[in-house]
Formats: C-alpha cells, sequence, structure tokens
C-alpha cells in the first residue's frame, strides 16, 4: 500500500473533473462497442476523446503500459493490452479507463456486452455492478474500510462467484494508485476508519467461476485460471459525511446501446 494523502475540496473538486472525463470517455467507448471492432480501434477512440478534452491518458506509458485503455474480454479480468482482436457477438468486454487533467488523476471501468449476450452473462454484469454500487453506499464518513469490502463480498458470495483477491481498488488523487488498497473482501468494523479528504477507487473483479488468476505472458494480462468470463466495474468516490461523493458517473455510459442490459 502507498502512502495515504488527504485531499482539499478544491482538490477533490479536481479529481472530480479527470473523472467525469474519464466516464465521458467510456461513453464515447461505449457508443463504438458492437461486433467486429477491434479493441486497438477503441484505444484510440478513447485517447483522441481524451486529449480533445485537455487531458492525458492515465495508463499510457504507466509502468510501460502500450494503451490508453485496459481492455479485456471474457476471462479477461483486467489490464488486457489493446489488440487487432475483434469483439465478437456474446463476448463482455471490460474497459478501464484512466485521465489526469491539472496534476489531477480520475479513474473508472465499465463491462459492456457485445450484441446479444447470455443470461448468465447478464447476471455476472449485473451483480458486480450491485456489489460495486453497495459497496460505494458504505464509503462513508465513520464507517472503516472493512464495511466496504464487506458489502462488496456478501452480495457476490450469494451468486457463488469468485472474487478476485491478488487485485483490488486503491486511493487515488496527484498519483494514480495511492493508498490505501481497497479489497473486495473483508470484514466489517475492520480496517481504518473513513474520513473527509480521502478519495478511492472502489473496483470489484468478480469471475462467474473460481477466485484463481493468473498473469499472461505479455506481463500485463491477468486471466481466470478455469477460463470463465469475469466481470469489473469501478467508481472514483470521496469520502463524505452521510453518502459518498461519487466522482465518476454511469449515467451517461448507460445511454449507449452496449450497456444497456
Amino acid at each position: 500500500m502507498g502512502a495515504i494523502y488527504y485531499k482539499t475540496e478544491s482538490e477533490i473538486q479536481k479529481i472530480h473533473q479527470s473523472s467525469l472525463i474519464v466516464s465521458k470517455t467510456l461513453a464515447e467507448v461505449g457508443k463504438h462497442i458492437e461486433p467486429g471492432i477491434s479493441t486497438a480501434e477503441l484505444d484510440k477512440i478513447a485517447e483522441s476523446y481524451i486529449i480533445s478534452c485537455g487531458a492525458k491518458p492515465a495508463f499510457k506509458g504507466y509502468r510501460g503500459f502500450p494503451g490508453t485503455l485496459c481492455v479485456s474480454v471474457n476471462e479477461q479480468v483486467v489490464h488486457g493490452m489493446p489488440s487487432e482482436y475483434k469483439l465478437k457477438e456474446g463476448d463482455i468486454v471490460s474497459v478501464d479507463c484512466g485521465a489526469v487533467k491539472d496534476g489531477f488523476y480520475g479513474d473508472s471501468a465499465y463491462t459492456f456486452g457485445v450484441g446479444k449476450i447470455s443470461e448468465e452473462a447478464k447476471q455476472l454484469l449485473r451483480v458486480t455492478k450491485e456489489a460495486l454500487q453497495l459497496g460505494v453506499a458504505a464509503a462513508i464518513e465513520g464507517n472503516r474500510l472493512g464495511d466496504v469490502s464487506a458489502a462488496v463480498q456478501q452480495h457476490v458470495e450469494k451468486y457463488n462467484y469468485g472474487i478476485v483477491r491478488e487485485l483490488v481498488g486503491h486511493g487515488i488523487g496527484r498519483s494514480l494508485h495511492e493508498g490505501p488498497d481497497v479489497p473486495n473482501y473483508g470484514r466489517r468494523g475492520n480496517g481504518m476508519k473513513l474520513t473527509r479528504g480521502l478519495v478511492i477507487a472502489i473496483e470489484p473483479m468478480i469471475n462467474m467461476g473460481r477466485q484463481e488468476v493468473k498473469q499472461e505472458a505479455d506481463g500485463w494480462t491477468i486471466i481466470t485460471r478455469d477460463r470463465m468470463p469475469s466481470a469489473h466495474f469501478e467508481h472514483t468516490v470521496a469520502i463524505a459525511k452521510e453518502k459518498p461523493e461519487i466522482l465518476t458517473t454511469f449515467e451517461i455510459i448507460e445511454q449507449t446501446k452496449a450497456a444497456q442490459l
């Protein structure tokens, strides 16, 4: 876990601006998700849009990552590299995006359906997004980090899905990844106390099958060991008193056909 930095109100507003750019980028990408488009083409769309907003892609060049987006298809959990792979009817595709503007980062992910997807895939996406919403709802001042983690875990385990352990959410601000780590499993009442000024990215990564994952030979792509599909949703959230301040948004993304399940 990296160092934890508490933000001022003006810094939270800057994170909000970057986060909205990310959300709008995901919506722009969502407009183009259909059978036949390559993940590299989606990456170019995202890069052009972020730059047009006066921001920079946060992922491109990060520890050598080559793309603007992490585009992870089917059994790919996260960190999929944009490629010439063309999306097919029935695929699910997690699109993770980050942007930096005025020195502050935003980060969000959304898993889209490509054309008509199976009922099993629809349920996986719905449950993963619900788990995110429950985790976010627990991210209020006075609660503890374990309350967020437990909210995600308890919902997902009702469906016997696998919760990825090796990858977690994180703090965010002047750096893409700051402390604290935000696991998607844990116990209520455990962990650090949540206070105003803390900004975190909450991001359930949920497998239809078992929880175990492995890294591909490219050094980036994480896949499920059993090759079952995985879903991923992420919000950037500022801790607040009575309800969390969600700095990203899914509303504009969900106006696109690929996000309408």
